[in-house]
């Protein structure tokens, strides 16, 4: 089954929902800001992410990235703590299953996770 961090706000992670819903796949939607994640769920997505994504994880245009993380080099740790501490830092959409996770960004990004 997959998964998706979403926010209803964000018009990227609605399409990213729509196209799953049109693939008919079935999904368990989680918004993070309405039910926080635990700790240990961030780093078990974080642990899923590829590099690349990893250095996309953070929404660097929030004032919290700004004042508390601009210009610093975080670790796996220090990430987790960062987005679980200030859930607003998390790009989203994520879309993941027990194997992989992707950032959603462009949403059809979805659609090379579910070849694989």
């Amino acid at each position: 089954m997959y998964k998706i961090i979403h926010n209803p706000r964000c018009r990227k992670s609605r399409e990213a929902l729509k196209i799953l819903h049109e693939k008919k796949i079935k999904i368990q939607v989680l918004e993070y800001l309405k039910e926080p994640l635990t700790k240990n769920q961030f780093t078990e997505i974080i642990s899923l992410l590829s590099d690349y994504d990893i250095e996309r994880v953070l929404r660097k245009n929030e004032l919290v990235y700004k004042e508390k993380y601009k210009n610093k080099v975080l670790n796996k740790e220090e990430l987790v703590d960062a987005i679980y501490n200030h859930p607003i830092l998390i790009e989203r959409p994520i879309v993941f299953n027990e194997k992989v996770a992707i950032i959603a960004r462009p949403a059809e990004n979805i659609l090379d996770l579910l070849k694989q």
